[in-house]
């Protein structure tokens, strides 16, 4: 088959890839250079340095990590696309932004958007409105069975590298708990939950926005003790090194997350994933194999005393076999020509019969 011609549009929080937390980033790094391995032509589209083997157009000369969710970085960012997409010849345009696909609307070129927000609530209808005029892709089945009613592309599961992140079969003896600082991740219900199963946690997460700084005073800065240890934001090599040792990944989440990219991390290092039964966790996590899916306080507890039953070599080879970025990339491939053949049929030009030659009626053909 032809190479595909993409832009792929990054959101305008973090470059690409990230230094430290931006989930979506690291996402869109691995996708474009896996995408351009496999012989495709890519143009990213995001801020400040390019850290990706795709051409680049920058809409910003640096990134506002500090910013993220405000709408004017976002909205800035989705006014400069048209004059970037004008000058580029692409097949499609995958968009990964919140505020780039509304311009999608009457695009010759078909804009694949990934879903990578709840599709409830205001975000639900955010996409419904977008559904006629963009092809939508889930990042998981329970993603997708929160809106059966939307017409969607497909549903492609994020990925990672996998022979880039460390693997350990040694663990150490403590639990750790990644993600950002916010009542929806469960922090006070993993150092519960350790607390009870004796065993140590550490806390690596993002805390830079005002209202994460607010609940790590109020509410995450009181559990702090001897075996309860805050670690802040970590770059990506702290991370991995965290993610190997660690006897387990602690993810008691309290909301339906589309989709854990931390728990495919851990599972490639070796480490299996205790976990709440959230969003797309059974998704993710094959219960007492890769990790343990719980329903409560005290299954999670049970779980955190049962880790070392689980295999770290199977951690690894699930991850391999089921959320590798060359599996993520065949599959967006798959769509990117879908959508194309989809786009081009809907906008072949009508074929009209030759107008038929009419008989002249009398009067036209005179007396």
């Amino acid at each position: 088959m032809e190479p595909l011609r993409i832009a792929m549009i990054a959101p305008p929080w973090f470059e690409v890839p990230p230094a430290a937390y931006g989930g979506i980033e690291s996402m869109c790094a691995d996708l474009v250079d896996r995408l351009v391995a496999r012989g495709n032509h890519v143009v990213l589209v995001g801020v400040g340095h390019n850290g990706t083997t795709a051409e680049f157009r920058a809409t910003a000369d640096h990134a506002e990590p500090d910013r993220v969710g405000q709408s004017v970085p976002d909205v800035v960012h989705a006014a400069a696309l048209p004059a970037i997409l004008a000058e580029l010849d692409v097949d499609v345009v995958h968009d990964h932004s919140f505020a780039g696909p509304l311009l999608a609307r009457g695009r010759p070129t078909p804009t694949v958007v990934t879903a990578h927000l709840p599709v409830i609530g205001d975000h639900g209808r955010y996409y419904r409105r977008l559904s006629d005029s963009v092809h939508l892709v889930a990042i998981s089945d329970a993603q997708r069975r929160q809106a059966p009613d939307l017409d969607w592309a497909g549903t492609v599961h994020n990925a990672i590298p996998v022979d880039s992140f460390p693997f350990r079969r040694d663990k150490q003896d403590f639990a750790l708990f990644l993600g950002r600082a916010a009542a929806c991740k469960g922090i006070p219900e993993a150092v519960a939950a350790a607390a009870d199963a004796g065993l140590p946690l550490r806390i690596a997460a993002k805390c830079r926005q005002p209202e994460e700084h607010e609940y790590f005073d109020q509410v995450v800065k009181p559990l702090l003790g001897p075996d309860v240890e805050w670690l802040g934001e970590v770059g990506r090599e702290e991370k991995l090194e965290l993610l190997a040792a660690a006897k387990c990944l602690l993810f008691p989440i309290r909301w339906d997350e589309p989709f854990g990219m931390v728990m495919v991390e851990a599972m490639a290092c070796g480490t299996p994933v205790v976990a709440c039964r959230r969003g797309s966790v059974p998704e993710v996590v094959a219960h007492g194999e890769t990790g343990f899916v719980c329903d409560d306080h005290a299954s999670l507890v049970a779980a955190l005393r049962r880790v070392d039953e689980l295999s770290p070599d199977r951690c690894r080879a699930e991850a391999a076999r089921r959320f590798d970025v060359a599996l993520m990339a065949a599959r967006y491939e798959e769509v990117y020509r879908a959508v194309t053949a989809r786009h081009a049929a809907a906008n072949l030009p009508t074929m009209r019969p030759p107008n038929p030659v009419r008989p002249r009626t009398v009067s036209e053909r005179g007396a």
